[in-house]
């Protein structure tokens, strides 16, 4: 994150004796992006976090990907994927994925295990419920319209809350995922012209401090999956300072920027990854032109495969596709897409579109997985062909 945070217990220099109550040193762990170039934060625990007692090959859930053959635009519908109880992390349905990126939906109704994904960021959508984001830096609340970005290698643990499961979108990059460098100095504030700033985000503001002895954490990396088992449990950090850490931000802080004529789609973004963005569709005042349609116009991306998450309102330019709330839409590269028949005459005169979406645009294209099998909309590419 683009500022620096203290939380907790630290001494007044990095790297200097700071002695727990029994005289013994509390142990410091560097964790940084880029091999010491980049953020990072320093975090101080009351037992080594390299101490582990076993460690053994895991077997996750099985995974597959085919290309998008033949190449047509898709209709994802996760809400018919709720099935039995799942935990937020083993639990997740895979429906696209490329190289860079891969997107999850899951209908979370229990904590998941302690997960560290050394591969990259993840990019949690609260689609709606509830939850706490529990990792080494402290506790972070969750609630329904929340972003919420877990950096590489941090060990966390997914808990919903309230009465209600908690239905996630998952976003997982290979890679880093922040705020588009446009909406930064040189220094890293948020600039004036950005959507949101640092007011709007949220991080973990106290430790989270959990006894226990050889606990388990189940570790995503490069070459697979490991169970291991450390001496004790990692959740003992009694302060940290850095800007590296999880955070929220929520879709409705986003401020949408408006034009008289139709705004393109680098206006709504929120979040870039690596050959990715994620984009916020808001509820917000439309086109003033007088002659202004203000749904968009037809238009062939021709770097990107472009997915759309419906999250709630009603999207204009969708309305007669059987588009509803949880609906994904991916309309790829090569394929030219725009409003459904009729849309942009009914929109004219419109002052206020009541929308709320997640879009996600990859410059590689996205393959399916099994669960886009299971809740595909088989008609939807023919829609444009039918009568208004």
């Amino acid at each position: 994150m683009p500022y620096y945070r203290s939380v907790g217990e630290v001494p007044r220099k990095r790297h200097t004796q700071f002695r727990q109550p029994d005289g013994s040193l509390y142990a410091e762990e560097l964790m940084g992006q880029e091999g010491f170039s980049s953020d990072s934060s320093l975090l101080y625990h009351r037992y080594a976090p390299t101490a582990i007692v076993a460690a053994e090959e895991f077997t996750p859930p099985a995974v597959t990907r085919v290309p998008n053959l033949p190449l047509k635009p898709r209709h994802l519908r996760t809400h018919k994927l709720d099935g039995g109880p799942a935990d937020p992390v083993l639990g997740r349905r895979y429906l696209l994925a490329n190289d860079d990126v891969r997107i999850a939906y899951v209908l979370a109704d229990r904590p998941s295990p302690l997960f560290r994904d050394a591969t990259g960021d993840h990019c949690l959508y609260v689609e709606s419920g509830s939850l706490q984001v529990e990792s080494t830096f402290g506790v972070l609340d969750a609630v329904a319209g929340d972003y919420v970005v877990i950096p590489t290698s941090t060990i966390h643990r997914l808990v919903p809350t309230g009465d209600e499961p908690a239905r996630l979108l998952a976003i997982e990059a290979a890679g880093h995922v922040g705020p588009p460098k446009r909406y930064l100095s040189v220094r890293g504030q948020f600039l004036e012209h950005s959507p949101y700033c640092e007011r709007d985000v949220r991080g973990p503001d106290a430790p989270l401090l959990v006894d226990g002895e050889e606990v388990e954490v189940l570790v995503r990396h490069r070459r697979g999956w490991t169970r291991y088992v450390y001496a004790h449990h990692p959740f003992d950090v009694v302060g940290w300072d850095g800007h590296l850490y999880p955070w929220a931000f929520s879709i409705h802080d986003f401020e949408p920027i408006t034009g008289r004529i139709h705004q393109p789609p680098p206006v709504h973004q929120t979040f870039q990854g690596p050959n990715f963005v994620i984009c916020s569709f808001v509820p917000r005042k439309v086109d003033y032109h007088p002659d202004a349609i203000p749904v968009p116009y037809n238009h062939h991306n021709v770097d990107s495969d472009e997915m759309l998450f419906y999250t709630g309102g009603n999207y204009e330019a969708r309305r007669g596709s059987g588009i509803e709330q949880g609906s994904i839409s991916l309309h790829p590269s090569g394929f030219t897409h725009g409003p459904q028949p009729g849309a942009a005459e009914r929109s004219i005169g419109a002052d206020y579109f009541d929308e709320l979406a997640v879009m996600v645009d990859t410059f590689r294209p996205l393959d399916l997985c099994d669960a886009a099998a299971e809740c595909e909309d088989p008609g939807y590419a023919w829609t444009w062909a039918r009568r208004p």
